[in-house]
This record gives structure tokens, sequence and C-alpha cells, in this order.
């Protein structure tokens, strides 16, 4: 982990020094490789999120969204990589795929793991089953949807020439970029219902243009090409486990050499949680790794709301942890899916949690759920 732009600037799309070590340069990013061997299982360790992260959770930079069933592409039992048509300009739900963000409310059992449900699991198993199986409606954050709006402003600004890739061309993009998000996503309107003078909404839209400009004295777009923006990724293991995501950009140096960068428009967090914000760009790693047979050079994360930028250099092993970690994972969530078996798991998170009123720990009662349950059968010795 390391908190210098000085060695981010090196790498891919950064300053005109090449990367060390370059390795042979990976395929086209369209065209995927088949996945390997997946690891062996271990249980994943348990996680704790910082106190002073975003209540969203752990992508929270973005409003949950349900897992997708499985891909609507005919034969698409294998990977895939695609980078995501966004028509209104609005990123799709950090984490999530194309197709679960438009598969609507109905109800069914989990066909595949992003990094966000991943990270709902470990942090409460009920919250899980609120989000995947039964689609509880949450409202919408202020905080979340100005980090859509702003991931947005950031995707729109590479499609102009490099040197028109400015802070001030960057802030005017904000006002046509929320009124393309509020016509996507009507119910973002609620935000500022009880706002009719729009002081609060005027407000809201000066903290995106801080965020926005000081994402420039951390980045400097004019040396930017990126090869992928909102890039969605999927991949298939050997074990049948999904895992899917959508990747905010995709740089790779002109030695072949790949960086994976995600922005953040909350605050950088304390070094004891460092491991679980890495877990969504390991995620992401192990992806491109199975699809491309290429471990990324460099994760990137940009901390808009402190001006952090964290990076970390993978090795396979690290990606081989992770692959064990969501196989154990999995196969929690795949045993509390059949049993029905969803256990809370109190944290300080929960003051912001919308299902409270369904939640045992608050006196609430669960939905019926959906799905059949098998009974757990007892070991005869």
């Amino acid at each position: 982990m390391d908190s210098s732009t000085d060695e981010a600037a090196a790498l891919p799309g950064g300053a005109d020094q090449p990367p060390p070590a370059a390795p042979p340069r990976p395929p086209s990013p369209t065209m995927p490789a088949p996945p390997e061997q997946a690891g062996e299982a271990e249980p994943p360790a348990p996680t704790e999120p910082a106190p002073d992260a975003d209540p969203a959770g752990a992508d929270a930079d973005a409003p949950a969204a349900p897992d997708a069933g499985p891909s609507s592409a005919p034969g698409a039992a294998g990977p895939a990589v695609a980078p995501v048509a966004g028509g209104s300009g609005e990123p799709c739900v950090a984490g999530e795929s194309v197709a679960a963000v438009s598969a609507g409310r109905g109800g069914g059992a989990p066909t595949s793991l992003s990094p966000s449900r991943a990270s709902d699991f470990m942090q409460c198993p009920l919250l899980y089953r609120f989000r995947v199986i039964d689609r509880l409606p949450e409202k919408p954050s202020a905080a979340a949807t100005r980090g859509t709006l702003v991931h947005a402003v950031l995707e729109r600004l590479f499609d102009a020439p490099a040197g028109e890739r400015t802070a001030p061309r960057a802030k005017a993009l904000i006002p046509g970029q929320w009124d393309r998000l509020r016509e996507s996503r009507p119910e973002v309107t609620e935000l500022f219902a009880d706002d009719p003078d729009g002081e609060r909404l005027a407000g809201w839209l000066a903290e995106a243009e801080r965020l926005v400009e000081r994402w420039f004295t951390l980045e400097d777009p004019t040396r930017l090409e990126p090869a992928e923006r909102e890039l969605f990724v999927e991949a298939e293991l050997e074990s049948g486990l999904r895992l899917r995501g959508i990747i905010d950009r995709v740089d790779v140096a002109p030695t072949g050499e790949v960086r994976i960068v995600d922005y953040k428009t909350g605050k950088a967090p304390r070094p004891e949680y460092a491991e679980g914000a890495l877990f969504q760009m390991k995620f992401y790693a192990l992806v491109v790794w199975r699809l491309k047979r290429v471990v990324p050079r460099r994760l990137q994360l940009v901390y808009l709301g402190s001006g952090d930028v964290l990076t970390y250099d993978p090795v396979p092993a690290d990606l081989e942890r992770v692959e064990r970690k969501l196989h154990a994972l999995w196969e929690a969530i795949r045993q509390a899916t059949e049993t029905g078996n969803w256990r809370p798991r109190p944290t300080k998170l929960c003051g912001w949690c919308d299902h409270r009123a369904h939640c045992p720990e608050f006196g609430g009662t669960p939905p019926p759920y959906p799905l059949p349950v098998t009974a757990v059968e007892s070991g005869t010795g």
C-alpha cells in the first residue's frame, strides 16, 4: 500500500517513464482468455467496515443493486469482458453487471457474485438476503448518488481530446450528467423533494464540483488514454462460480502492463482497514487474471474525498488467496440459500441500514422466504 502519486505516475498513463519489468503485452481487453484452475477453499476472513466509511458499504460510491441471473447472451457459460454501453452517460452501478441493473425486483437464488454483494455477505448475511433474495427496495442516498454523478463526469471527460480535459470542462459536464441521471433514475429526485428553494441541491452539486476539481490534483487526464472505461467484466471459474463487476478505468502501458483504477468519492480508510478497501480491487484483478492470464501490474484507488491515491501491486499468490476466499464465501451463501438460515450480524453500520424494520435485531420480522428450504441433517456420528 502506497499513497505516493509519484510512483503512480510511473505506471500506465502516468509520466513518460515506462513501468519496470514489463511482461508481454496482453491480448485486447475485448478478447478474453479461458479461465484457469480454481484454488482450494479457505474460510473468509471476517471484515469490519471502517467507522469513517460511507454507510453504503464496501462499494460506497454507488447504490446497491441485486446480482443478476445468467447472462442473456446465447451460450454465455464462459468468461466475458465487454465495454459497458451507457447510452444515458450514467455509469452503471459499480461492481454490478448491466443485466443486474436492469433485472428488476424479481426474487430468485443468487447465480453470481460481485464485490458489492460479497462485501454485503461478509458484513451481514441477512443484509445480503434482503438485497439479493428478497430484493427489498432502498432509498437513494445523497452520498451514493453524488458518487454516481462524479463517476459519470470523469468517464465522459475522456471523450474530449487530451488537451481539452480541464477542470472547468469537467465541472461544466455536471449539470448535463445530473439531468441524465434524473432521467434514467427518477427516484433520485426524492433526495431534494423537500428543497423547494434548491439550496440543498446547490450545495450538493457544489460538493460534486469540489470532488471533480480534486481529481485534477491527483491525476493528469491530459496524459491518460484509458484502454477501457466503465468496463463490465465477467468470468466463470472452473468451479462454476461466476464473478462479475464493472471496473471504473483500465490503463494499459505501451509495454503492456495493466493498471486497474477505481474512483472513490469518500475518504481513504485508516490503515487498519486498508485490506478491506483493497478487496474490491483484488476481486477485479482476479477476474482480469482469469480472463487474460495477465496479473495487473497495479491496483489504484483514487479517494476524492480525502485526496489520497492508494496503490497496491498484486502477485499471483494474492489473487489465489482471494479466489479461495470467494469459493468459501460462495459455499456459505449456497448453504444459507438452501436452508434459509441468514443470520444478522450487527455492526455500527446498522444505523444506516434501510431494512431495520425487517431485522430481528431491531424487533422486525423478515418477509416470507421466497425459496424452497432444505432441512439441515444432523450427523449420526
